[in-house]
């Protein structure tokens, strides 16, 4: 067989799988329709799909007057992938099969941030879900990382300020200790793809911003379907777009970013100063302290505006179908909603605002590990078959 004959075949084989793994269960004759493609290439190709365990026949189905067709499903269990979320506070990680169905996880507070120290803590992490993972065909077969901060297209981390890292050639030391595809993405990037796949509200936008609302701030951007890298895979970092010209020293080396008025650090700093330094200070504790302390409440109000007005100038310059806002700050919807929206109406131009859906992300905290673990699920099915 040609290269040119193998290449047709590889790309009418993924298409069959993909129809299946979208419109299953369906018959041969179902997917011939569907694709214009012959029956008999139809047949020959799901035999080999059978044989390679990625799908399997059950039924039969109902019939429409002939004999009863034999129906197709896809194997979610042919294989799990691995979704790590680096957060600047935590590690979060996530054993998925390739519908995205989480079958464990594991999540680690973390205090350090020196590379030395946080690896370790990563790398435990991934040994412990390879561990939870049933016995399947495939195996693991890919893991993917989300990281705060500017990611390559080589998957280096080249600078993430809040946790302090520089140049961390994070793939090639994962893919060095568990000998698995590794792919490395910006965070925000990866709980965007998350808030597309995942999510039942986002599923049918092919514009979206997520806004990832944690220790820092960055913007995932789905533009036209996909996600939107920009030239070198730097985009997104909207978290340190300039809200103060004057403003609070950022950990990036500038000032008066939106990151240090609308985020769980400024949350943080803002309640120091109301409440004292205190050790056991926290977001869950906030909220909590809120329900009885007007003081607390004032400042959730005041992080929310201020998060307002950030996404009122992203509205303004993308014009997105959807924003989600997520990870941390999510689970103070309730206390952030009200502001949030006040700010959005009062800043935003009229025409930008009428269409848009403003909501706070039904996934967190999993949005990021489910978009990094959705990625090799995508990169092993187009390229293994």
């Amino acid at each position: 067989m040609s290269s040119y004959q193998q290449s047709i075949k590889s790309q009418n084989k993924i298409e069959i799988l993909q129809t299946i793994i979208d419109h299953a269960p369906l018959s041969r004759t179902s997917i011939a329709k569907k694709l214009g493609m012959a029956k008999g290439t139809v047949s020959s190709l799901s035999t080999e799909l059978i044989d390679n365990e990625i799908i399997y026949e059950y039924g039969p189905g109902s019939s429409s007057g002939g004999r009863r067709p034999v129906m197709l499903l896809f194997n979610e269990k042919a294989a799990y992938s691995i979704g790590i979320n680096v957060g600047v506070n935590y590690i979060l990680g996530v054993l998925t099969n390739l519908n995205g169905e989480m079958v464990a996880e594991q999540r680690q507070s973390i205090s350090v941030y020196d590379l030395a120290q946080v690896l370790p803590i990563i790398i435990k992490t991934i040994q412990r879900l390879i561990e939870d993972a049933p016995s399947s065909p495939y195996g693991i077969i890919g893991i993917g990382v989300g990281v705060p901060g500017i990611v390559n297209h080589q998957g280096t981390v080249l600078f993430a300020p809040n946790l302090g890292w520089e140049n961390v050639h994070l793939k090639g030391e994962l893919e060095n200790t568990f000998d698995i595809p590794v792919t490395v993405e910006n965070e925000a990037n990866a709980g965007a793809y998350g808030e597309k796949k995942y999510s039942s509200s986002s599923s049918m936008s092919n514009n979206i911003v997520y806004v990832s609302a944690g220790i820092g701030i960055g913007v995932g951007l789905i533009i036209d379907g996909k996600i939107y890298r920009g030239e070198e895979g730097y985009s997104g970092e909207l978290g340190h777009m300039m809200i103060d010209i004057d403003g609070r020293k950022c950990s990036c080396g500038s000032q008066g970013c939106w990151e240090m008025y609308a985020s769980e650090k400024a949350l943080l700093l803002e309640a120091e100063k109301t409440l004292g330094p205190s050790k056991g200070l926290s977001l869950e504790s906030l909220i909590q302290e809120a329900e009885t302390n007007p003081e607390i409440k004032v400042l959730f109000e005041k992080i929310g505006d201020y998060l307002g007005a950030g996404v009122s100038n992203i509205l303004n310059i993308f014009n997105p179908k959807k924003v989600v806002i997520g990870n941390r700050l999510a689970l103070a919807k309730n206390l952030l909603n009200e502001p949030v929206r006040k700010a959005i109406n009062r800043n935003t131009l009229d025409f930008h605002k009428q269409e848009v859906e403003i909501t706070f992300s039904s996934l967190t905290p999993y949005s990021t590990s489910l978009g990094t673990s959705r990625f090799m699920v995508e990169k092993f099915i187009t390229t293994t078959f």
